[in-house]
This record gives C-alpha cells, structure tokens and sequence, in this order.
C-alpha cells in the first residue's frame, strides 16, 4: 500500500501535572523533556516521558470493539431484574470507532535533585537511565522505589563545580556502554562491568581547542546539547552551538568529521549571547542506515549531511511546504555581499523560528523535525 502523504493526531494525553516542590519552593513545569519508545512487545505500544523530575512508564491501546449482547445487563447498563430474564443470549463484540487509551505503568519518582535532561532504554529492555545536570541514574523497568547512581559529577563544595552533564545515551547493542556529554564540550565513555560508580571513564572523547579561535564565547558554544550512537554502535555524533561531530569510538583524540551548521553566525555571537539564543540547545539525528545526519538551525531551517559524498543540504520547515507533494527547494544564505535571487541574507534569519528537536525513521526516508507548536514530516517524493 503507498504511504499517503498527510498524517492525522492519533491521540493526545497529558503526561505530566504541573507540581510544587514546597520544600525548595519551586514549581515543576509539566513541560515534556524527553520521550523514548519502548520495544512492542504485544498489541500494546510502551513509552517513557519525563518532565524535569519524574519519568512514566505509559501503555498506550487501542479499542476498536465492544462487548454487546449482556444478560445481566440491559442496552444503558444498568442491572436487570433476574426475575425478567427468561432467555440468555450469547454476548459478542460490536465494531465501535477507534478509542486509544493512555494509562501510566509506573512513576519513577524522587531521585533527581537536579532538571531530567535525558532518558535512555537499555538494549537490555529491562533498564534505563535517567539523567540530571550531575548525576546519572540507572533504574529497572519493574522497580520504581529504588534506583542506582552510576555517574556523580557533583563536588563536595559547589563553587568549585565547572561542568555540568548535558546528554547521556546507551549503546545500541553493548548494555553496559554508556555516554554523557558536558557542557565543557567533553563526552566520556563509560563502561558499568569495570565499576558501579562510573566516576572514571573508559574513554573520553574531546577534541584540543584551536587557540587562534579563543573568544569571550567559545566555552559557551562548545557546550554539547546532544550526543547520540549510531545505528551500528561504531560511531557517535556530538552537537555543539556551532557544528556536527562525527566520532569513532576507537579514536578519543578528535573527530573524524565536523559539518558546520550554521558557521555564518559566529559573527552575530554578541546578539545572540544577548538575546539567549546561545544557550539553545539543538538536537542531531542519524538516518536508518547511519551515512546522513540531520539536525536544527534558526529561521526554522534544517540541516542535513551526506557523509559518502560530503553534500550538504538546508531546507526550511514552513506552512508554505505542508501541501501534499510540495517539494522542499535547498536555501541558502548569504553572508556579505551581493544576495543572489534563491538566497536569504544572515541578517534577515528569524531567530525565534528554531528547529530544536529532530528525528529520522529508523528504516525508512521519513523525517520528523519540531518548530515551535508545529511537527512537520516530510518523505521520499518516491513514498508519497
């Protein structure tokens, strides 16, 4: 069957209440920070969402049919008199229009001092972490009043503190490999079988710092906001303000690849450090078969990286692109200069469109990229 190119709500739940915590006297959004499917494992679907302190386990179903046809029970529900019974039918189910139910599984509660930024299922499918600015967790599925520190970054004295964990992230297939990244621009590699408070890393991934770039800015922008493994295990892909890094894990020492985002905004970092669009925090995506990467800029632009033939590509996310079989058209944009026809100029880029979050089907051509309150997908033209 074609894949048709339009896609409707399939169902829409409130995950998280808005809380007060009244002992630091701070109110906790119901705002969503992460969300992770789970394996299928029947005809239900299973996810893990969190909020800034608390992550849910959720079963979602679906109910296409109800039971008809009762003894005990008349058309409205309500209990027969026995007495007027004179023959039993065979009850049986009647087709109904489509009812999908979200009910929470398990609350995994009170573990975290600091915001949740990440949730990670293990290839295992029996654990996951969960992740703060310093400290990492690791919880069971089934057990939800006991969880295990496996990364403390805190310091006994807190103005000595210089980094704090970003994003943290299971290998794909080896369950006791794990990474987090900092805000120093560092991604430390751990593995849980050489110890169970993972304090010391096994690898950290860092590349040296080019002095000839130092600014007022550059630990700012070499923060990473998003680390995420390959498909296949073998490599891991960083994002920072600036740029794409593509990381073996047998080589610590530095990148093996680097795509520039958006390098035409180096010039404009005093604005932005104003405006606090620096500290954006976007996020980067593999295809299924681990040869592009995808991930946000400003003015609702996404970038996306072939890394056989080293094309780049930016396309834009817009109400104008929502029409079946509308072809997205490449943008550019221009730094100085005279501005060709087809190019928008640095100084025109609306910075309250952002991209932040983005996310690539795991088999097929399909993209999913986040802008503000709109999800837009786009497909292969070959799909539509």
């Amino acid at each position: 069957m074609p894949r048709r190119g339009e896609y409707n709500v399939y169902s829409t739940f409130q995950s998280h209440e808005p809380e007060f915590d009244y002992l630091k006297s701070l109110e906790i959004e119901e705002k969503i920070n992460k969300i992770r499917w789970l394996p299928r494992q029947n005809a239900a679907y299973s996810l893990l969402s969190t909020n800034d302190k608390t992550v849910k386990l959720w079963k979602i179903t679906e109910r296409d049919k109800r039971p008809d046809g009762f003894n005990l029970k008349d058309d409205e529900g309500r209990i027969k008199n026995p007495n007027d019974i004179t023959a039993l039918r065979v009850p049986f189910f009647k087709p109904t229009e489509l009812i999908v139910e979200a009910s929470p599984r398990r609350v995994y509660a009170n573990a975290h001092t600091y915001h949740i930024n990440s949730i990670s299922l293990n290839s295992d499918h029996e654990t996951f972490l969960s992740g703060d600015d310093l400290r990492i967790n690791l919880w069971h599925l089934e057990i939800t009043d006991r969880s295990f520190n496996i990364v403390d970054i805190k310091p006994a004295n807190m103005e000595e503190l210089t980094e704090v964990i970003t994003a943290a992230e299971f290998h794909p297939s080896m369950c006791n490999v794990f990474v987090y990244s900092s805000s120093k621009g560092t991604i430390r590699l751990c593995d849980m079988r050489q110890r169970a408070l993972c304090d010391q890393h096994a690898k950290m991934f860092e590349e040296p710092e080019d002095p000839s770039n130092r600014s007022f800015f550059s630990e700012i922008i070499s923060s990473i906001s998003d680390v995420k493994f390959s498909h296949s295990g073998r490599y891991l892909i960083s994002r920072d303000y600036l740029s794409v890094k593509v990381w073996d894990l047998q080589m610590d020492s530095r990148p093996i690849e680097t795509y520039q985002v958006h390098e035409y905004l180096r010039s404009k970092l005093c604005s932005l450090y104003e405006n606090d669009c620096i500290f954006d925090k976007f996020e980067c995506a593999w295809n299924g078969t681990d040869t592009q990467i995808m991930t946000g800029s400003y003015n609702n632009f996404f970038r996306m990286f072939d890394r056989n033939t080293k094309r780049d590509l930016t396309l834009e996310a817009s109400r104008e692109n929502t029409k079946p079989k509308c072809i997205l058209k490449p943008r550019r944009v221009c730094t100085g200069g005279k501005r060709k026809k087809d190019e928008i100029s640095v100084d025109s880029l609306d910075f309250n469109k952002k991209i932040l979050h983005t996310a690539w089907h795991p088999t097929e051509n399909i993209i999913a990229v986040a802008a503000t309150n709109n999800l837009y997908i786009f497909q292969d033209k070959d799909k539509v």
